[in-house]
């Protein structure tokens, strides 16, 4: 259909409506039906896709785990060995007490400065491949840690407390490579337990 505008131009007028713009758009309810299903199994794909994902992650996380401990594993035998090197170290230098350092000539001094170099030279190689001493110093008696060969006095320690190290024990990683050997305080007796011994010739006589 044509019109005249005011020139006295012929013009087509459109007889199409005006489309409506994206938030006039209206969804009648039998499409709203028909996309309903899908609507639900996209929401399905995507869960099933983030939970891929995730597992995935755990996946790479767990790859990772297993590859270090089969690492630390691999050397765990080797540096079981050197630590009994290094033990031999150290009782080197346990029979040269103090006294006998000082009166040291200077070829045994610096046979000694050697071994303590050599000694912290291989804890520190020993370190860079995840073996790390176990604590000992002052601490509770850890079975999983130390491994108790005798019961002392306490020496004014709480019972339990190790009171000296036999042998140093070390982890690698976070498994265990060898429980250090030490002795535990026995703790004192009762005060009760002595006035009763106190009081018993029995057990003085003993």
């Amino acid at each position: 259909m044509s019109e005249k505008n005011k020139n006295g131009v012929a013009e087509e007028k459109s007889t199409e409506e005006p489309l409506a713009t994206s938030g006039e758009k209206e969804v009648s309810p039998e499409a709203a039906t028909e996309t309903a299903p899908l609507q639900a199994e996209i929401t399905a794909l995507r869960e099933r896709a983030l939970r891929a994902l995730a597992e995935a992650e755990n996946t790479r996380k767990r790859a990772e785990r297993e590859k270090e401990e089969m690492r630390q594993f691999a050397i765990a035998r080797f540096a079981r060995d050197l630590l009994s090197v290094s033990d031999n170290m150290n009782r080197a230098l346990a029979a040269c007490p103090p006294e006998t350092r000082a009166g040291a000539d200077d070829a045994l001094t610096a046979v000694i400065e050697g071994i303590e170099a050599t000694e912290r030279e291989l804890q520190s190689v020993l370190s860079q491949h995840g073996v790390k001493a176990i604590e000992t110093t002052g601490v509770k008696f850890d079975p999983n840690l130390h491994q108790a060969i005798a019961e002392v006095p306490s020496e004014g320690k709480p019972k339990g407390t190790i009171v000296t190290v036999i042998q140093g024990g070390y982890m690698i990683g976070e498994r265990l490579l060898r429980a250090a050997m030490v002795t535990v305080a026995k703790g004192d007796p009762p005060p009760q337990e002595d006035a009763e011994r106190a009081s018993d010739p029995g057990s003085q006589a003993d």
